[in-house]
Formats: C-alpha cells, structure tokens, sequence
C-alpha cells in the first residue's frame, strides 16, 4: 500500500477521488439545501393555498373537522368565528396577536416553534368576518422531499465511486507510459541501446520519451566514437612498443652488432619519445576534462609569441621543406619590429594552442607548400590562424574536427595522421581561455584553424 501511495497512478486515484468527494459533498450539501427549501417553499404555498380555498368555504372547514386534518395531509384546522371564539385543533397554534389580525381581515404566515417540532401556520379571514386556520409541522411538510434527499444520496455515493474508478483507471493511463520510460532508461544504463520509447500519452511524457530517445542517439554515437578513439589508442600504442620489444629482443639476443648499438639506442629513444609524447597527450586531455586545470592570465604580446613559435618550429619546417611564414602588423618605424598586439591570456596554454596547430599543419604539408601564421585584431577581439598547404578538410570532417580521434581514425591509412588527441587538446585549451577554434578551407587551398579571443 505505502508503494501505491508513493507512485503516480496512486497519487493521481488519491487526487482524483480527493477532488470528487470534495464536490460531491460541496454539490451535495448545497442541492439538499435548495431541494429542502424549495420544497418547503412548495409545502408552505400549498398550505396557504389550502387555507383560502377553505376561507371561502367556512361551513365546509366546520363540518370537515378530523376529516380535514387527513384529507389535508395530517393538517391541523380552525374555524374562528366573528366573536373571536376558535374551535379545532389549530387553535393550539394561534396567538392572540395573530387572532386580531385575522379578525381584523388580514391573512397570517407564519411559523410557531413553541413545539419540539416547528409549525406552519397558515390563516385566512372569511368574507363574514371570521378566518379559518391550518397548522401543520415542518416535518410533515417535508416529507415528500425526503424520497428526493435520498435519492440525491444515492446518486452522490455513485458519483464517488465513479471517481475512484475513473482516478484509478487515469492514474494507470498517465502512469503507464512513464513506467515504461523509466524501464527503458534502466536498460539504456545496463547498456541496451536502441530500445523503443512512449511516443503516445500527454505532450510532457512524449517530451521525456523524446528526450530519452536524443539521449539514445547521442549515447550510441558517444560510444561508437570512443570505441574508434580506444582502438586509434591501441594502434598508436601498439607502433612503438612493437618496435621497443623487437629491438629489446635483439639486444637481449646478441644479434645486434656492436658497432649499431648506438643506432639503435637512438631508435630506441625516439618511439621512447613517441611514447612519451602521447602518453602527455592523454594526461593533458585528461586534467583540461578535470576541475584542477588552472590558468594564469597575464599581458601577452600576440607578434612576439609568434616570433617564438617561428624560431622553435624553423628547423623542422626546413627539414620538411615546408615554407613556415608569419604575417604580422607592419614594422614599426623606430624598434623595425611590429607593433605589440597585447592581450590578457596565459601566455603559456596559447602557446600550446598554436604549437598544436602548427605541428599538425607541418604534418599535412608537403614539400614545397607553405604554413602560414597570423595574428589580427577585431574590436575587441584578436584572431590567430595557422593555414596549411595539405589536402584540406570537407565541410563534415571541419564540423567535427575537434573530436578526440575522428579524423585520426578517417585518415590514418591515407595521409600522415598522429595521436588524433592533438586538435582535441587545442579545443579544450581554447575553451578554457575563454575563446572558440573554428576549422574550415585555407584561400589557397589547405585548411585553415582560427582562434578567436578576448583582448
């Protein structure tokens, strides 16, 4: 029972019949209020009717006697004479007051509570200058309505049960659908996917089933990417550690000539690297998704920063025979550098940012093509871009550019890939720092990364 009470259907049957006692006993009280009145009202008119019908017939009210009082309904007579004497048994009933004013040619209503039971008194005066007096209680007068009253009753208790049943049978329809989609979303987090949902009932609960529906949906898309991301992570994993056990074998073996040891030690140290590097990777996406990434925000000269990057990057470029340009403001005429672009940021994360995007444009690029870096200001804005000389991006793979490993898993058999977490990094960076990174085509072909900040 506590169960039933605790659930929706429960509590809706609980409202339902809460609501419908309450109006039925408002509609009750109120409708045996008026049947009573209107009743009486009734009774009272017919008595009096009863009472001038007979006035003008006093020798028949005289002579009826106990007749009258049960051909009347168990009404109570009086016949008062022009001399004010009364006979019958209504006389009980008149007051002095009330005989003058009969006597005096004016009609009484009214109504005695001298008894246990109140009485309606109902006189007329006679053209001869008597009256004729009817009494008879208020119980009897409402007897007829008594049968009505009980009726109302019955047809009130019905009402009741009718209620219940409805609220009951209500509670279950409007319950049902979210019992299923609750079931659904407990199966969702076993992890069923797929699953159907309510699509009928009320809008708020075709609301939840569509919104259960968007988290299916985006929960299987979710898990589809990470499942490409772990096997990219796999395979990158996989690369240099093959590599590291086949010449850690070799050692071991004595197969290696003492005179390429030193090669080898240097293979060994760079898939070590590799290793390392994508190893810093996933612990840098790791802390940018926790809450203990903080950021230390100071005066950065935008030009000067891209110096740096220049200078760090040259030497791979030339290896690469890859052109690395910047295009900065023009030289000022006295220093002959470029006027400082300074802007409030950490200085170090966006160099990480733009280090990011420039090893990947090195990577796409080839020989002969050119990497080109700029820094503009907008308002109050500034805009970096890193532009590249390789196959460019389509429409699709620029909207979804900054997802952990996707292009990485499109790619890798095509064009020269990395850990797929290095454009993933530079969103999460960027969004950190206050800022957005868009991807999309380079004018001279290519593809083209914007940073848009805040001065």
């Amino acid at each position: 029972m506590r169960a039933w009470l605790g659930s929706l259907s429960g509590r809706i049957t609980l409202v339902t019949a809460g609501v419908a006692v309450l109006a039925v006993l408002v509609t009750g009280l109120l409708s045996l209020q008026l049947v009573r009145s209107s009743n009486l009202s009734e009774a009272r008119s017919q008595l009096a009717t009863q009472a001038q019908l007979l006035s003008e017939h006093p020798a028949t009210a005289s002579r009826l006697g106990e007749q009258a009082r049960l051909a009347l309904g168990d009404t109570a007579v009086a016949v008062v004479s022009p001399d004010g004497t009364v006979t019958g048994d209504a006389a009980a009933y008149l007051r002095p007051a009330q005989l003058r004013a009969l006597l005096a040619g004016r009609p009484v209503s009214v109504v005695e509570r001298r008894a246990v039971t109140p009485v309606v008194v109902e006189g007329r005066p006679t053209a001869a200058g008597g009256a004729v007096v009817l009494a008879r209680t208020e119980q009897n007068l409402e007897a007829p309505a008594r049968a009505t009253t009980g009726r109302i009753v019955i047809a009130l208790v019905v009402g009741v049960v009718i209620a219940l049943v409805a609220g009951a049978l209500l509670g279950r329809w409007i319950a049902r659908p979210l019992v299923v989609a609750a079931a659904t979303a407990r199966r969702m987090a076993s992890g069923e996917r797929d699953l159907p949902l309510p699509a009928r009932g009320p809008s708020e609960i075709t609301d939840v089933g569509h919104a259960l529906a968007a988290l299916d949906t985006s929960l299987s898309a979710s898990e589809g990417r990470q499942r490409e991301f772990l096997l990219s992570i796999s395979h990158e994993l996989r690369t240099p550690l093959t590599a590291l056990r086949g010449y850690g074998e070799a050692l071991a073996d004595g197969v290696i000539p003492a005179a390429e040891t030193a090669t080898v030690g240097a293979t060994l140290v760079a898939e070590t690297e590799r290793l390392d590097h994508f190893v810093a990777d996933l612990l840098e996406l790791a802390r940018l998704e926790a809450d203990d990434f903080a950021l230390n925000p100071q005066p950065v000269d935008l030009h000067e920063l891209l110096a740096q990057v220049r200078d760090a990057w040259g030497g791979r470029s030339a290896n690469l025979g890859v052109a690395l340009t910047v295009e900065s403001a023009p030289l000022d005429s006295a220093s002959l550098k470029p006027a400082p672009l300074v802007i409030v940021t950490d200085g170090r994360r966006l160099r990480q940012v733009v280090d990011g995007l420039v090893e990947n444009a090195l990577r796409v690029s080839p020989a002969g093509s050119t990497v080109t870096i700029a820094a503009l200001r907008d308002d109050d804005e500034v805009r970096l871009s890193v532009s590249d000389g390789g196959p460019g991006l389509s429409p699709e793979d620029a909207a979804h550019a900054f997802e952990r490993g996707l292009l990485q898993a499109k790619y890798r058999n095509e064009r020269p890939v990395g850990t797929g977490l290095g454009l993933s990094i530079a969103a999460r960076l960027v969004t950190r720092l206050g800022g957005t990174v868009v991807a999309g085509p380079a004018p001279g072909g290519g593809a083209r990364f914007t940073v848009t900040l805040p001065v």
